[in-house]
């Protein structure tokens, strides 16, 4: 089985889990701790940003899916000659630290631009739609993006989702926003959704409930600092998605 026969697997089961290093982590040894982590907890694939040499050290480490993300069309082509098993266009981490917001019409731009670069037969593209425009746009957007062969759509929301609150009321408040944009989009397009954006153990239940095929974990697990944390988070969440699973099936 190939690195992206596991995912697409994962996929139709509903049940992929993505952890994502961080598009803006450069960090080396940071990115191989997260790793270390993904590869022991059985996660689906690692996420990872676009730098040749880090895509080149991440694949000897591991035998998952490595999905690059960044927001230039070049630099993920580049990816995929690197190595990179997938393509994502997204993750919008880095720009809202700096302030900025991408537009429909950007991200539209955007992989046009990326997909006259690459082999699109070859090649598994994901795209991230921005959280903080409306969810008419968002649902356009996906429609748009399903026309145009991407073979994954991620969610967000935790940009414009603020936690008032501590503890289990406090992850709710945040993963809400991307687990509701989950649900619209999902009533409108045929292709697999992924949830991300304040995604925890305890709120991928609830995104696979609202319709996602897989999530997309990053700060609950790359923002601890020890490794023997970062693998039992990383394994609670992988057993949360499988419970959740497995339950359905139950039932």
């Amino acid at each position: 089985m190939g690195r992206m026969d596991l995912f697409r697997q994962h996929l139709k089961e509903k049940r992929a889990v993505k952890i994502i290093a961080g598009i803006d982590n450069f960090d080396i040894e940071s990115i191989k701790k997260v790793v270390t982590a993904a590869n022991q907890a059985g996660v689906s694939a690692i996420d990872i940003c676009a730098d040749t040499k880090i895509i080149s050290q991440v694949k000897e480490m591991t035998k998952l899916p490595v999905f690059v993300s960044s927001i230039i069309p070049k630099e993920l082509a580049q990816a995929i000659e690197s190595g990179a098993d997938a393509i994502e266009l997204g993750n919008f981490d880095a720009l809202y630290k700096n302030g900025t917001r991408m537009g429909v019409n950007e991200v539209l731009d955007l992989v046009r631009e990326t997909l006259s670069l690459i082999d699109k037969t070859q090649t598994f593209f994901c795209v991230t739609i921005p959280g903080h425009v409306s969810v008419s746009e968002q649902v356009a957007l996906a429609v748009k993006l399903e026309s145009l062969g991407i073979d994954l759509i991620q969610t967000e929301g935790a940009v414009i989702a603020q936690a008032k609150s501590e503890g289990a009321r406090g992850l709710l408040e945040v993963a809400s926003v991307s687990i509701a944009n989950t649900i619209e989009i999902t009533r409108n397009v045929d292709i697999p959704v992924m949830t991300a954006s304040g995604i925890t153990s305890t709120t991928a239940p609830m995104a696979l409930a609202a319709g996602a095929s897989a999530i997309g974990v990053g700060s609950c697990i790359n923002k601890l600092n020890s490794q023997i944390a970062m693998i039992a988070q990383a394994k609670n969440l992988v057993e949360s998605v499988n419970s959740s699973q497995r339950e359905k099936v139950l039932v």
